[in-house]
């Protein structure tokens, strides 16, 4: 990276908002990836089927799927600020939760599957909340790219960490600690939530019902070529590609014949190739080009699920893991930034809501789908025909790009 690219990365931290925000929620996400990590184990620990790993993926994604675009509806009416507030009460109240029925021995799947479940409906509000709020942390509108690419890059700087630590954890203390800490985690981007000078942004008056503006909304993304386009590939590359998260406990063990720091050392090898992409993102200087890179980024993601899935070692697995890691994230940055720069503010919580269905909420259906393959198939073999299917959709879009997307 060049020094005139290097000094681009950070530009976005200048906006005081956004940099309060970087640092609590960076500290937040770390202990968000320990209980993914311990949540994989846990559940793989007690039951050993890699279905279920597939079943508490979909009931932990579903309800993102089912109320985002509702909530992306009341998001566009409310403060996102205090939206986001309160989604982080109730995501500490999850994990503490989760914490005492571990320390308390009395966890079953039965408990694992309603408290994924009811973060994923935290996460139905959270993530276009999130997303929207970015243009009011940031005032210079030159700055957004560069303030969604340091967002990648913090979620993934936390999944670089976070697995590693949660296979120290686990293997010495067991899960509940990790769910513990990250309990205590989100004090952190509460503090910074709490500090930020928002500007009072009136609440809409809700003209219309919700389903109506819902409508409305739907009709704006469908009708807006770009937009439309860098959606659909969301959503495909998500049911078909991410299912490789959920089944990574079986690699570990099964495949690679390694116990919680394999996990560890794969999630952080995905993470490491993630923020180094997110990093590569914010380096650039404006959006120019970002659609090829976005197809780019899918088409690397694809091609390291099939390497992946055909890998026999750690010391393979391993670099494989950070080019589908770095894929996965220019594929999703991108494609947020894309549609950042051309959605109308005032249905930027509704469109925002519809990235959310594409990527997180896609996911629990390939989750279930990856579970039931990987049962019948292997996991291997269920990596594999996602990382095809992931090359596939990336060549029809390429040919099918609307012009005006360069």
């Amino acid at each position: 990276m060049s020094s005139s690219a290097f000094s681009n990365v950070g530009r976005a931290l200048r906006h005081r908002n956004y940099r309060l925000f970087f640092i609590g929620q960076g500290t937040s996400l770390v202990g968000t990836w320990i209980t993914r990590v311990a949540t994989a184990w846990l559940v793989y620990r007690l039951t050993g089927s890699a279905l279920l790993l597939g079943i508490v993926g979909f009931a932990g994604q579903i309800p993102t799927f089912l109320v985002a675009p509702f909530a992306g509806v009341l998001v566009d009416r409310w403060s996102r600020h205090r939206v986001l507030v309160v989604a982080q009460v109730l995501s500490m109240i999850q994990s503490a939760l989760l914490a005492a029925f571990v320390f308390t021995n009395a966890i079953t799947i039965v408990h694992v599957v309603l408290l994924v479940a009811f973060q994923g409906l935290i996460n139905a509000f959270d993530t276009p909340a999130r997303q929207a709020f970015v243009v009011e942390m940031v005032e210079s509108r030159e700055d957004l790219p560069n303030a969604i690419a340091l967002n990648s890059s913090m979620v993934n700087a936390a999944r670089l960490v976070g697995p590693s630590v949660a296979g120290i954890l686990i293997a010495a203390f067991g899960e509940g600690w990790c769910f513990a800490i990250d309990a205590a985690s989100y004090i952190a981007v509460l503090i910074s939530l709490l500090m930020m000078r928002v500007a009072v942004r009136p609440a809409r008056k809700a003209g219309k019902r919700v389903l109506v503006e819902l409508r409305d909304g739907f009709r704006y993304a469908a009708s807006h070529k770009i937009i439309r386009s860098a959606l659909l590939l969301l959503a495909l590359v998500s049911l078909v590609g991410m299912p490789y998260t959920v089944l990574l406990p079986v690699f570990a063990r099964r495949v690679l014949h390694g116990g919680p720091y394999t996990l560890g050392a794969l999630t952080a090898a995905s993470g490491m190739g993630a923020i180094g992409g997110a990093l590569w993102l914010a380096s650039r200087k404006d959006e120019t080009g970002i659609a090829r890179v976005m197809l780019f980024g899918g088409a690397a993601f694809g091609a390291g699920l099939v390497g992946f899935g055909l890998s026999q070692t750690l010391w393979l697995s391993l670099p494989l893991m950070v080019v589908t890691g770095a894929g996965m994230m220019i594929e999703m940055a991108s494609s947020n930034t894309l549609i950042q720069t051309l959605v109308d503010e005032d249905k930027r919580g509704r469109v925002m809501s519809f990235y959310t269905m594409a990527f997180f909420g896609m996911t629990p259906f390939g989750a279930l789908g990856g579970g039931i393959l990987a049962d019948r198939m292997g996991a291997p073999m269920t990596v594999i025909i996602g990382g095809i299917a992931t090359l596939v959709a990336i060549a029809a879009f390429t040919l099918a790009r609307p012009h005006s997307a360069k």
